[in-house]
């Protein structure tokens, strides 16, 4: 058993605080999966100082009419938050789509989006791992890979990210909040989980020490006609082999607006800004939803047992845009 410091935070200087200038210190709000790589011996913090009793824990109405959200929220209180239900309902879909109703209980928003890869290289420490140890190499790449990377991945690093919220929330352009010893700041979701390149180890913006305090959406009419889609290998709680978020307005019969992200696929949630391109201005049918589909997934690179995401993610966008387009037609 490895020792550590358990600390309490009641405000959020103070949490920060503790960590500052301690690079082995972590923060702990649910601790669903920090705990587990704990156990693991892949994470092995000197001090937790535990985030759970700072007034983070609301989900509030912007003036602009956006939500924001405490990082405190569980990932159950969010999933049921009338509002977010009403405005934003492929982000209560993915939530619900995620892990077991007890752990989406202790589960943070936070912490979410924090979740380390879960590939099992990753989490053997007996193994190589540029994320977990860099420079030591990535065994996945031609070990087992089948639910690993199809885009933006490198010979460094081909693991997928395991957040079914993280999707819904880069449909929307999440903006997340975070508080530092030097003050508070701002990063779009589309810019806080960084490239894989050759420094896999590096997963976020976040500057060293930094606590996450919230997450804002901002105002999208499009995003309260919107679906969350996940395909998985059994029923319930486990990860994505594939999903996507996506949201749909159509207006003279032409695609006005439409955000589409992908999940599983890429070490972050992958925004399929190229899809978006291509479907705006098209008329809402399987064909112009298949062809945006192929143009975001021109870019992947398959690996050996990898292949089949790419007609499962061209067949799962086509299913879901198909199904958006034939409620607006009611």
């Amino acid at each position: 058993m490895r020792e550590f410091v358990y600390q309490r935070a009641t405000d959020i200087s103070g949490a920060v605080a503790l960590l500052d200038g301690d690079p082995q210190a972590r923060f702990l709000g649910g601790g669903t999966n920090l705990v587990d790589l704990m156990k693991a011996g892949v994470e092995r913090p000197d001090r937790l100082v535990d985030v759970r009793e700072l007034p983070l824990g609301r989900i509030e109405t912007t003036q602009d009419g956006g939500l924001r959200i405490g990082a405190t929220v569980t990932n159950s209180e969010l999933a049921a938050h009338p509002e977010v239900r009403r405005r934003y309902p492929a982000l209560a879909q993915a939530v619900l789509a995620g892990a077991s109703g007890q752990l989406r209980n202790m589960a943070t928003v936070g912490g979410n989006l924090l979740q380390r890869t879960r590939c099992a290289y990753f989490t053997d420490t007996s193994l190589p791992c540029n994320k977990r140890s860099p420079g030591s190499g990535c065994p996945a790449v031609t070990g087992e890979h089948h639910n690993h990377a199809i885009l933006g991945a490198s010979e460094h690093c081909v693991a997928v990210h395991p957040s079914d919220m993280g999707v819904a929330l880069a449909a929307f352009d999440a903006v997340v909040s975070y508080e530092t010893t030097e003050g508070g700041g701002e990063v779009a979701l589309a810019d806080f989980y960084l490239p894989v390149g050759d420094t896999p180890h590096l997963e976020t913006a976040l500057p060293p020490g930094a606590l996450i305090t919230a997450v804002t959406l901002p105002p999208a009419q499009v995003a309260s006609h919107s679906r969350y889609r996940k395909v998985r290998e059994r029923a319930s709680y486990a990860f994505a082999i594939g999903s996507a978020a996506a949201a749909l307005d159509v207006a003279d019969g032409m695609v006005r607006e439409v955000r589409l992200a992908f999940g599983a696929v890429a070490s972050r949630p992958w925004r399929a800004r190229e899809a978006e391109r291509v479907l705006t201005g098209r008329p809402p049918e399987g064909a112009a939803f298949a062809e945006a589909a192929d143009a975001e997934l021109a870019a992947a690179r398959v690996l050996d047992q990898n292949a089949y995401k790419l007609p499962l993610m061209r067949n799962l966008v086509v299913a879901l845009l198909t199904e958006l387009a034939e409620e607006t037609d009611r």
